[in-house]
């Protein structure tokens, strides 16, 4: 067995530290994420031409421009009004599920699934009580409609994007996604 090596003791330290600002959470998750940087900085862990490289990768690029993308979809209110217009015509539970499953599952394949959720948690409330329906019975299913869309595109969650650029970095083949899952989903949810 190895000894560990000083530069991986700090590097463990750094993580540690940041872990526990996360977990304190007096702190704003990007201050801690700068201080984390600074300090692996100031180990001498990270060079300091090499520092702020990362945020002109691609990568950080594309989870910011879906950042944004959500954030301006959600200030707009266009799915607010868009489910509103259906909304007095959906009366069944089944119908419930199937509108907002649907919906969450393609807004989610094109931004952040928590967004999504977010953005159609609110009319699913609104819809479960005016028609008596419960709402975890509406919640529960748009909750595993939001995972499912975020697998039918790239840049429908982080880890997608990193994982298409490693598989196409190493076993040269582009990462393909699964609307046909998502699809089959959707029809469980609404209807097992």
């Amino acid at each position: 067995m190895r000894a560990v090596t000083l530069d991986q003791a700090l590097s463990f330290a750094v993580i540690i530290g940041m872990m526990a600002l996360f977990a304190w959470g007096r702190l704003r998750y990007d201050l801690v994420a700068l201080l984390a940087l600074l300090a692996a900085l100031a180990a001498g862990i990270i060079p300091a031409n090499k520092a702020f490289t990362g945020f002109g990768d691609d990568i950080v690029i594309i989870v910011g421009s879906t950042l944004l993308v959500s954030a301006a979809v959600a200030r707009s209110g266009v799915i607010e009004r868009m489910v509103r217009k259906v909304g007095s015509n959906l009366v069944t539970a089944t119908q419930q599920v199937f509108a907002l499953v649907t919906s969450v599952t393609v807004l989610s394949s094109f931004v952040k699934n928590i967004g999504a959720l977010a953005m159609l948690m609110p009319i699913a409330f609104q819809l479960a009580h005016r028609s008596g329906t419960s709402p975890s019975s509406l919640l529960m299913p748009m909750s595993f409609g939001a995972l499912l869309g975020c697998t039918m595109t790239l840049v429908g969650t982080s880890p997608n994007i990193i994982v298409s650029r490693m598989r196409d970095q190493i076993l040269r083949q582009p990462s393909s996604t699964s609307r046909r899952s998502a699809i089959a989903g959707v029809v469980f949810l609404v209807f097992g």
